[in-house]
């Protein structure tokens, strides 16, 4: 039960440090703080939540926690590894860490291992949800949380069959989610009727949220300083660390050294790095994701809607429009291909041509998403002292409250 005590809870450290500011990090340091730990935060970047947290998709997609690796996606891999697939590809790499990584994806793409990856992200994700709730009960915070549902939407008959098996076993689960016809999808979603006759069905599921995932990362750690005294440290560049049975020490890039209790490491992708030595070199894959936020058209989503075709993400957002999408698994830079960003407007206008504004001007990004092979986060003791809790993928938003406290007890465990 989020906010009750637990028995092995006394055996927690009494100074942590969690390295990593975006919601992963944000959110395990407030559980650490809620629990009487004296936390202090370290991020290289100047700002909190500039990384995978800045401007992506911002669904708290709870519900919705399919893995990627599935035997509908080996199939397409020479597709995606060819560039055939506009929305999604691969970079193939003959990096040994990559090869590693991608044998562990294509073991995940079986049936069995589909179906327990997804649903053991559905308990994360409605642990998560729960975990958000008690955190908005104890703390005013303004990210423009919502709570309007989510539809998916399908104009393929067998993507959508398989979409409604997965949505009986989802429901058996303790997910709440409805198979809709177009025209019922239509009249919970009025943005859609400009799509009616090109989609063969929609999902939807009420119980889904969505929020500013930069906003909340800022709005949250104003809170830890304020009301639990957390220290924070930006603009610091963390090289290694070092710890044995009496303490952990962070070595910084300029030659400090900071020491703790017990080490957490929420740092995306630079995790990899960080814990090469512990055999996780190979365990983080990065996927660059694109979006635009744009001001809303005449015919703008009152919720989130998911073309699954396409793979485009349109979420209503702080009285805009956040359009997400593109996977590039293997792209290591944050830098924005202007040919990918167009072809997200295009692909958008296409699917929902009023959904915004898209002639005029918008706020683009590009960002790296730290993806496991199974598409779960680890969270983990990889030493006595040391904690992990890396590679949500492109859930880490919807992820990062119930994996930090998942984090929290797993620390006060012996």
């Amino acid at each position: 039960m989020i906010g009750a005590k637990n028995s092995n809870e006394n055996l927690l450290p009494r100074r942590a440090i969690v390295l990593g500011a975006g919601v992963v990090g944000v959110a395990t340091a407030y559980s650490l703080a809620r629990r009487g730990v004296q936390v202090t935060i370290i991020d290289r970047a100047d700002i909190a939540g500039n990384g995978a947290s800045f401007a992506n998709g911002a669904q708290l997609s709870y519900i919705y926690t399919d893995a990627l690796a599935s035997n509908s996606l080996l199939k397409q891999l020479p597709m995606l590894v060819l560039g055939r697939d506009s929305a999604f590809r691969l970079r193939p790499s003959l990096d040994p860490s990559q090869i590693a990584w991608l044998m562990r994806f294509i073991r995940n793409c079986t049936r069995q291992r589909y179906l327990e990856n997804s649903l053991e992200g559905l308990q994360l994700g409605l642990e998560s949800q729960l975990a958000m709730r008690a955190l908005l009960e104890n703390h005013t915070i303004e990210f423009g949380h919502q709570s309007p549902g989510k539809m998916l939407v399908y104009d393929d008959a067998a993507a959508f069959k398989a979409a409604c098996e997965m949505v009986s076993v989802r429901q058996s689960h303790g997910a709440t989610q409805e198979i809709l016809t177009p025209q019922e999808a239509v009249n919970k979603e009025a943005a859609l009727a400009e799509r009616a006759g090109s989609f063969v069905g929609a999902v939807y599921s009420p119980q889904e949220e969505l929020g500013d995932p930069h906003k909340f990362c800022n709005a949250l750690l104003s809170q830890l300083v304020t009301a639990y005294g957390v220290q924070v440290r930006m603009a610091t560049d963390v090289q290694s660390w070092k710890a044995d049975k009496d303490m952990t020490v962070v070595l910084t890039k300029a030659g400090e050294a900071i020491a703790c209790d017990h080490l957490v490491i929420c740092a995306g992708m630079d995790a990899a790095t960080l814990l090469k030595k512990q055999g996780f070199g190979s365990s983080l894959m990065p996927m660059k994701g694109y979006s635009f936020t744009a001001a809303p058209g005449p015919a703008s989503p009152k919720m989130s809607i998911t073309d699954i075709s396409r793979k485009t993400v349109f979420c209503p957002l702080n009285g805009a429009i956040r359009v997400a999408g593109i996977a590039e698994l293997g792209a290591r830079s944050t830098k924005i291909d202007p040919r990918q960003l167009a072809s997200l407007v295009s692909t958008a206008s296409g699917v929902l041509p009023h959904a915004a504004d898209y002639a005029g001007s918008y706020q683009s990004w590009a960002g790296i998403r730290p993806m496991t092979a199974n598409a779960l986060p680890i969270i983990r003791k990889v030493a006595p002292r040391v904690t992990i809790n890396i590679g949500h993928g492109m859930l880490g938003w919807t992820y990062a409250m119930g994996s930090a406290e998942r984090a929290a007890r797993l620390m006060g465990e012996v």
